[in-house]
């Protein structure tokens, strides 16, 4: 079935060689929606000792963000003044309020609580909370279900999984499998919020089959977006200490375009991206995107899948017995 278009993007969406998250949101609220980063007082249990120290091995001192505000601020605070920014810039008017560093649901349950409940100030429409498939019970589900229910905004919830290759997740000192990650799946799902998955094509470790399998896999779950992060090396981390001893590789950019258009060829239709690579400081990397500007590379990524009539989910026919197919 190469080459052939999705019936999913014929169905009153407007046609992209993948589906965008900006056009998800567009088509849901009518116009533009922007995320608003918090910051809260949290780490890791991979960094506490709970489960390891250290935390995985490409991440560094910075958490996940590097543009939040400081955690000193109340989360109100910070929500009002990115707002002022954000509209300004983009003439925006409703926003997500996006609990990005760390670990945000490793923390003590009525402080976690009180979070969520200060965000929800005018103008949000979603929550976002970014987390691992670990750090999320049914006590945490149950809230944020209750939340969604009395407050009518939507909750997304991100899990970084980051490959599905266990190998993988041991070498990079993730302290969970893709078993915590189905299971995390399965309870959030069961009660109608929706899911996020941090992928990483082009760790060091994996190979076009683990990227793949990867689409597949959540595709099967039906996750409901995608966050697919180039592969960036921070200094000062064990990862980068790894890269100036020449003790890992990592695939050329012409390859990584290449397997970002195979994990979304496999991908289910519906399921929305929200980015295709990463960015970082340059003062705090010692690789990033080969040194190309990221939007330089997902042109490039547009650009040969429109010229090979390749589209998301274009190979996606392997679910629901897949061998059966010839007898309907």
């Amino acid at each position: 079935m190469i080459g052939v278009i999705p019936d999913f993007f014929l169905q009153g969406y407007e046609f992209m060689n993948y589906y965008e998250y900006s056009k998800y949101l567009k088509n849901k609220y009518g116009e533009k929606v922007y995320k608003l980063p918090v910051n809260v007082e949290t780490t890791c249990p991979n960094r506490d000792g709970a489960l390891s120290y250290g935390g995985c091995t490409f991440c560094g001192e910075v958490a996940a963000g590097f543009e939040i505000l400081n955690k000193d601020l109340t989360i109100r605070q910070q929500l009002e003044k990115n707002k002022v920014y954000i509209k300004k810039k983009y003439k925006a008017e409703k926003y997500i309020a996006y609990f990005q560093n760390y670990t945000s649901t490793y923390i003590d349950f009525e402080i976690f609580k009180k979070n969520i409940l200060e965000s929800i100030i005018e103008d949000i429409v979603e929550i976002s909370i970014s987390t691992r498939p670990d750090a999320i019970d049914d006590n945490i589900i149950d809230f944020l279900a209750e939340v969604k229910r009395n407050y009518n905004v939507d909750i997304t919830i991100e899990l970084g999984l980051q490959s599905v290759n266990y190998r993988t997740l041991k070498k990079i000192n993730r302290g969970h499998t893709l078993a915590e990650f189905i299971d995390a799946v399965y309870r959030i799902k069961a009660h109608d919020l929706k899911v996020c998955a941090h992928m990483i094509p082009n760790l060091p470790w994996d190979s076009i089959e683990d990227v793949i399998e990867g689409a597949k896999i959540l595709s099967a779950l039906k996750i409901d977006f995608v966050k697919v992060h180039s592969l960036y090396i921070l200094k000062n981390t064990f990862m980068g200490n790894q890269y100036l001893n020449e003790e890992i590789s990592i695939i050329t950019k012409d390859e990584y375009v290449e397997w970002v258009i195979i994990f979304l060829r496999y991908l289910d239709p519906k399921i929305a991206i929200e980015r295709l690579l990463a960015r970082a400081p340059e003062d705090k990397t010692l690789f990033c995107n080969w040194g190309m500007s990221w939007w330089k590379i997902r042109d490039e990524i547009i650009a040969k899948m429109e010229k090979e009539n390749y589209h998301q989910g274009d190979l996606y026919n392997y679910l629901n017995g897949s061998a059966l197919k010839k007898f309907r």
